[in-house]
C-alpha cells in the first residue's frame, strides 16, 4: 500500500505543478516537496491555505506533505479540504484518502474512499488495480475475510500475474 500510495503522491505532485499556481507559496511548497523537505513544504502550504482557505491546490499540497511525514490524520483532513473547496475528485486523491484511513485503523472509511476512487472518471488501469488491491486489504483489516477472499478471487482472475496477490491468496487460505 505504501509503495502504491507513493505513486499516487507523485501523480498528485505533478498535477499540483501543472495547475499554473499563481502563488509563490504554492510554487515554494511544490519545490520543497520535490526536494523531500516535507516539513518546510507543509509550512509553505499551510501558509498558503491560511491566506486562502478555499485554495484546493494548497490543501492538496499540504495533504501530500503531511502524508510524506506520516501524519495520516493531518493528510486526510487536508485531502478532505481539497474536496470541500472544489478540488478535483480524482481516483488518486481518493486512493490516498483510503490509504490514510487504513493507517488510522479505519477500514470502513477506507473502503468508502476506495469505492469512490474506483468510480472516478480519471482512473487509469494501474490505479484501478491498486485500489482494488487496497480494497482487499481494507476488508482484511475490518475482519471481513469472506469479502476479502471474494474480492481477491475476482482480482486474481483479472490480474493473474500479480505475485503479491498470489501471496495474499495463500495468506487468506489460512484464515
Amino acid at each position: 500500500m505504501k509503495r502504491q500510495a507513493g505513486k499516487c503522491a507523485a501523480v498528485l505532485l505533478a498535477a499540483l505543478m501543472l495547475t499554473g499556481c499563481g502563488s509563490n507559496l504554492l510554487e515554494d511548497g511544490t519545490s520543497l516537496l520535490e526536494e523531500g523537505n516535507y516539513e518546510e513544504a507543509a509550512a509553505a502550504f499551510q501558509e498558503a491555505v491560511d491566506e486562502d482557505s478555499q485554495d484546493a491546490e494548497g490543501w492538496r499540497g499540504l495533504g501530500l506533505a503531511r502524508w510524506e511525514q506520516k501524519d495520516y490524520e493531518g493528510a486526510l483532513e487536508a485531502f478532505q479540504s481539497v474536496l470541500d473547496n472544489g478540488g478535483d475528485k480524482t481516483g488518486e486523491l481518493y486512493n490516498l484518502m483510503g490509504c490514510c484511513a487504513m493507517q488510522l485503523d479505519n477500514p470502513t472509511e477506507a473502503l468508502n474512499y476506495f469505492r469512490l476512487g474506483m468510480e472516478a472518471e480519471d482512473v487509469s488501469d494501474e490505479m484501478m488495480q491498486e485500489m482494488r488491491f487496497n480494497e482487499i486489504a481494507a476488508y482484511e483489516q475490518s475482519g471481513d475475510m469472506e469479502s476479502a477472499k471474494s474480492k481477491l478471487k475476482d482480482y486474481t482472475a483479472d490480474y493473474p500475474d500479480d505475485e503479491k496477490a498470489a501471496k495474499e491468496a495463500e495468506f487468506l487460505e489460512t484464515r
